[in-house]
């Protein structure tokens, strides 16, 4: 049936509990003391344990507290086996990780329904800890796939790196840049709106289809009108209400000349060294997030890019960090801070992260983290 732990230092009662169980069908190991339950427990890894609150060198509170921090524990229901009735008491062993109390005296027909009822948790317990780890194993290899669809840095002509770090297992961030020919870079950055597997699967099929270059009429050459026709295609009402905002832009190597359209997204930064000044200018148009209306409108705009320059497309989790301070650190603040690196030729895209992890209150990121860098030479 289960394998069940009795953690007791009275025999009397050791042989009680044994032989109960033992006629349920059950194997039960006896220890003596605390020390020696925990021991057992983590070798045999039993799916119940019934411990004595009151016991000399440890507890039964120090055993429960022991036993629910030990990971490979945390499916094994823990029954105290007390005299003590009081609220206070029960508060005190639940807070200890405490699942079930058995009373003393020992009432044989209570003990056998607690056991029953420990056991059926425990597996129902153990089952969704298994589900779990299937899911978090799924989600960790489609997080590898859109990892792998992501592409890889290109050094001539144009020097790209990039980097992307989801929030969670999966985001809602996708990017690509490669050429339409000889002349033409295409670069854009998209990032939909929520997280998780909901927010990853429409990234990767839009993805896909600019890709391919699978919509119809359309001149990739002509940012607004790739902007305009995903937004015919990807109205929200049709997309589990799911919108996304996009920078798309076309570069132009021969003349250097940036052709780009936003649609709700942050404006790409470019940075440039003219004069011995830096300059930073914002690179957006306007225009709603994709999906939103289907009437919205987009326009595309024109920049020259000259030698030297550094040009920046990222989403707003780049930016909208939350401080130990409680404040939100903002666009205001990233375009400082590349303009220092900039200066200090310290800009590449590892030195950006380990600055924003510096701002950051967290170890890990609350959005998705997707930023690209042009070296424009």
């Amino acid at each position: 049936m289960a394998n069940i732990l009795v953690i007791d230092d009275d025999p009397a009662i050791q042989l009680v509990l044994r032989r109960t169980l033992t006629k349920q069908g059950h194997s039960v190991a006896l220890a003596d003391n605390g020390y020696e339950g925990l021991k057992q427990a983590q070798a045999q890894k039993p799916a119940l344990i019934i411990c004595d609150w009151m016991m000399p060198l440890m507890d039964g509170l120090e055993v429960c507290h022991q036993v629910k921090s030990d990971p490979s524990l945390s499916t094994t229901f823990f029954i105290l086996l007390t005299s003590k009735r009081s609220l206070s008491d029960r508060v005190q062993g639940l807070d200890s990780g405490a699942d079930d109390f058995l009373a003393k005296p020992i009432e044989l027909a209570e003990l056998q329904a607690r056991v029953r009822a420990a056991l059926r948790l425990q597996e129902l317990t153990q089952d969704l800890q298994i589900q779990k780890q299937r899911l978090e194993t799924e989600l960790s290899e489609a997080s590898d796939y859109v990892q792998s669809l992501l592409p890889k840095p290109l050094k001539h002509p144009v020097a790209i790196d990039s980097c992307f770090i989801p929030s969670r297992e999966l985001g809602g961030d996708c990017y690509d840049y490669a050429w339409l020919g000889p002349q033409h870079l295409v670069v854009f950055l998209l990032d939909m709106s929520g997280h998780g597997l909901g927010a990853a699967l429409p990234s990767v099929s839009i993805l896909n289809l600019l890709r391919s270059r699978s919509l119809n009429g359309v001149d990739f050459h002509q940012p607004h009108q790739v902007l305009t026709a995903l937004n015919r295609i990807f109205q929200m009402g049709n997309q589990c209400d799911k919108y996304f905002t996009l920078w798309y832009g076309i570069y132009n190597l021969k003349d250097r000349n940036l052709r780009y359209a936003s649609a709700g997204h942050p404006p790409a930064l470019l940075i440039d060294s003219q004069g011995g000044q830096t300059q930073l200018h914002r690179l957006k148009t306007p225009g709603f997030p994709i999906g939103l209306f289907p009437e919205a409108s987009f326009v595309s705009h024109s920049q020259k890019i000259e030698p030297g320059s550094k040009l920046y497309i990222f989403s707003d989790g780049v930016y909208e960090l939350l401080r130990s301070d409680g404040h939100i650190w903002g666009l205001d603040q990233f375009e400082n801070l590349l303009q220092g690196l900039h200066e200090h030729d310290a800009d590449d895209i590892p030195t950006i992260l380990e600055a924003l992890r510096t701002q950051n209150n967290s170890p890990s990121f609350n959005d998705d983290i997707s930023l690209i860098q042009l070296d424009l030479q």
